[in-house]
């Protein structure tokens, strides 16, 4: 599949990559952001396929509202990298959500994420290709349930997928009987952080409800705890709702340069190898990282 029609399929492109529209925005620290990033991408170390996957890879931002999201460095990234990533709508927990999103009704929050998705973020130019929400570890709030049903209508309008980060399987049972009752189906809902339930029988649980899993901390303890589970959901026939990834990122403004972000390509370099070795074959996974993304985000 060609990344312009993925691109079209998930109604997004970063300010729809113009590629004569250059320009990075002028608010603080950003023009030495991008430039850093620019200057990196014609390093001779760059690993060959991430200049090779530039034409057709896709990145999937899971900054909400309440945890530093910025659209417009999104979109420098982007139109400096050539790399089309999505940004979502949505709010985080508590107790990062703001005054006006706790102060607002589910139909005010339903129209300000239907705005993002069938508009732009913050006069961006950017429009959102879903919805990214999270929930307490010990269960969800009230102020989190309306904003999930608020998710769950505007989802439902526009055919975006909901992510959560969810801790707890327990919690994603409640937020799954939440969208149901309102009108939206399990099958467009991912479990961001799945691997961190350490109760196996409730990723299987959610899979068979429906819900996407997501291994998404790869590199950082245990690979054999992926590599495991992995084979886990394999054998259940469950392997077309599973997706990886290394929750990578974590630019730090208060330290010289960003600190010292771990780099994205373990998962490519150092963890496919070991998938390989363990038996997984290649159109498994070419399934995990390629085909189940993109029918995930698809709207």
């Amino acid at each position: 599949m060609q990344a312009g029609g993925v691109i079209q399929q998930l109604g997004v492109g970063v300010g729809d990559l113009h590629p004569d529209r250059r320009q990075i925005p002028s608010k603080p620290g950003l023009r030495g952001v991008v430039g850093r990033i620019r200057r990196s991408s014609d390093e001779p170390h760059m690993p060959e396929r991430a200049r090779a996957g530039a034409g057709r890879a896709i990145g999937i931002n899971p900054s909400p509202v309440g945890v530093g999201r910025r659209a417009d460095v999104l979109r420098a990234v982007s139109e400096a990298t050539g790399v089309p990533l999505v940004a979502p709508t949505g709010i985080y927990r508590e107790p990062m959500v703001p005054a006006w999103a706790q102060a607002a009704s589910e139909a005010e929050l339903t129209d300000w994420m239907l705005g993002e998705l069938q508009g732009e973020i913050e006069n961006s130019g950017v429009q959102a290709g879903w919805i990214k929400l999270s929930a307490g570890d010990d269960g969800i709030t009230d102020c989190e349930t309306k904003i999930l049903r608020a998710a769950a209508r505007a989802g439902r309008e526009t055919n975006a997928v909901i992510g959560s980060h969810t801790i707890r399987g327990r919690v994603v049972r409640d937020q799954l009987d939440i969208l149901e009752a309102a009108g939206y189906t399990a099958r467009r809902f991912i479990w961001i952080h799945t691997q961190a339930e350490q109760d196996f029988n409730l990723h299987l649980e959610m899979a068979r409800r429906g819900a996407w899993l997501e291994y998404d901390g790869i590199g950082y303890g245990d690979d054999e705890y992926y590599l495991e589970h992995i084979q886990r959901i394999l054998e259940a026939g469950l392997g077309g709702q599973l997706m990886l990834s290394q929750d990578r990122g974590w630019y730090d403004p208060a330290q010289p340069g960003g600190g010292q972000p771990k780099p994205f390509t373990y998962l490519l370099e150092q963890f496919l190898p070991k998938l390989s070795a363990a038996g997984v074959d290649e159109a498994t996974i070419h399934q995990l990282l390629q085909s189940n993304p993109y029918r995930a985000f698809a709207r």
